[in-house]
């Protein structure tokens, strides 16, 4: 938990000349390489893009290290990793490895801290060895999560790997096309990142946080479960979008929560663009709002 709080605080302070909401949008692509780029002030992300990894695509390629990384098969499991939703063994698959080879490369990968992992807190299906599973459910697998240290890494590997040939020659058009495309993936995993870690610290001195982070389950999956030191627990949705949440994400939540038989004492929402007077106007205590400007507390 609290895993990118420090990289964003240094990133923003190296960048001082952008806004919160540009500093959010560029570390999701630059995030462990500003020192490598100049940043335009007038550029948008997608010119931004444009100048650097298409122009420049070579200089940008010496900066993904070790340069084995660019072959199979480290290139294959962090292009897995980077395109679905990291869990373990689905990356293998993806990856066309087997489970042996695989966790030795991912274990490389993680001592290279190049990956890490993010362990599932759902519960095994089987309690016990004569516990029987319903059919459906014999195929499931509790799986971790992998996840890039660095938001470059997986930018590169989501979105450049795939056009390398491309953009070598200089053809920009489909690389350009399926960022534009995809891009809101990386910017929404880093803000949920960023809002895990401001929720640790809006409860430093309240009651800290036992555990925080994504959750999933066989039913569904969840932005934010964390659990107090005084054993309340709170689930957390995020929204980075261009227009304000209303009380229907809150109710949707609730729904997912009752499915997957959570016991929710608090609900914490995370907007990038504030909240309908509905929501605003709702006066209950286990009811947290949180909105972009909420992410200077991680700014020192």
């Amino acid at each position: 938990m609290g895993t990118i709080k420090n990289a964003f605080n240094y990133f923003c302070n190296y960048n001082p000349h952008l806004t919160l909401e540009q500093s959010v949008e560029y570390f999701s692509i630059l995030g462990g390489i500003e020192e490598s780029i100049e940043l335009d002030f007038f550029d948008n992300v997608f010119s931004m893009v444009e100048n650097n990894f298409v122009q420049n695509f070579s200089k940008f390629q010496h900066l993904v290290s070790p340069s084995y990384l660019l072959d199979t098969p480290y290139r294959d499991v962090l292009m897995a990793v980077a395109r679905g939703d990291g869990k373990f063994y689905a990356v293998l698959k993806k990856a066309r490895l087997s489970e042996g080879l695989g966790e030795e490369i991912i274990q490389e990968l993680i001592s290279l801290n190049i990956l890490y992992i993010e362990q599932t807190r759902e519960r095994p299906l089987k309690i016990h060895p004569k516990h029987k599973l319903k059919k459906e459910l014999r195929s499931y697998r509790v799986q971790d999560k992998l996840r890039f240290v660095q938001p470059f890494m997986r930018f590169w590997f989501g979105f450049v790997t795939h056009y390398r040939e491309e953009l070598s020659r200089g053809e920009s058009r489909p690389f350009l096309e399926n960022f534009e495309k995809h891009y809101e993936r990386l910017r929404t995993l880093v803000y949920e990142q960023l809002c895990d870690d401001l929720l640790l610290k809006y409860y430093e001195s309240r009651s800290p946080l036992l555990s925080s982070g994504s959750y999933w389950d066989q039913h569904s999956e969840f932005d934010i479960l964390a659990v107090t030191r005084d054993k309340k627990l709170i689930l957390g949705e995020c929204k980075y979008k261009d227009r304000k949440i209303c009380k229907n994400e809150l109710n949707k939540l609730k729904d997912k929560a009752l499915q997957s038989g959570i016991p929710v004492d608090i609900y914490a929402l995370f907007s990038k663009s504030g909240f309908s007077n509905e929501l605003l106007s709702i006066k209950d205590k286990n009811l947290l709002l949180f909105d972009l400007n909420d992410l200077k507390m991680l700014l020192d």
